[in-house]
């Protein structure tokens, strides 16, 4: 059983990455707000949620850099670098949280959450530090413009998202992966 269960796991972690990277093509499709609803995070945040933390970490690093070395989107530096952090921590962030805290509703947002803030987090701090070997400057106002305020369509929609499949996909009746 814990055989499947890796092998499982491992299947959908690549069905996720697959997902991250394919998104963006449909949202791009949306003029002005198409980037706006964070593609990639829908997947790795599911990721995290129902492969475990190590898969959602993993998942979380490679796919933004997987797609700036295939596509060029987003640019490998400084954007794809610094969402490989933020993705990561969303990844990491939801499937620790979701072992640990009891498998209720209230928790899938307190994991939820948390993760949306250290990935922010994660992606303001490798800013920062990228831009300062570059020799240019991360301000505040850009922190909190690019990972709060351009992004609260992709807010609300994974807020909106997350919990409803993770509480349709974590159901023992549709996808029993727990350890």
């Amino acid at each position: 059983m814990k055989y499947h269960n890796s092998l499982l796991k491992m299947i959908l972690a690549a069905l996720f990455l697959a997902l991250a990277y394919v998104m963006p093509f449909l949202t791009g499709q949306i003029p002005e707000i198409g980037s706006m609803l964070c593609p990639l995070h829908i997947p790795i945040l599911l990721c995290g949620f129902i492969c475990g933390w190590q898969w959602g970490l993993a998942v979380g690093f490679v796919a933004p850099l997987i797609r700036s070395l295939t596509l060029g989107v987003p640019p490998l530096f400084p954007t794809a670098a610094c969402m490989a952090f933020e993705l990561c921590a969303y990844g990491g962030v939801t499937g620790l949280l979701h072992k640990i805290l009891p498998r209720k509703k209230a928790y899938i947002y307190v994991s939820l959450l948390t993760a949306m803030i250290v990935g922010r987090l994660a992606y303001g701090g490798a800013m920062f530090a990228l831009m300062e070997i570059k020799g240019a400057s991360y301000t505040l106002a850009a922190f909190l413009a690019g990972a709060f305020t351009n992004a609260i369509p992709g807010i609300i929609v994974q807020i909106v998202l997350i919990p409803v499949l993770v509480m349709l996909l974590d159901n023992p009746k549709v996808l029993d992966l727990r350890d």
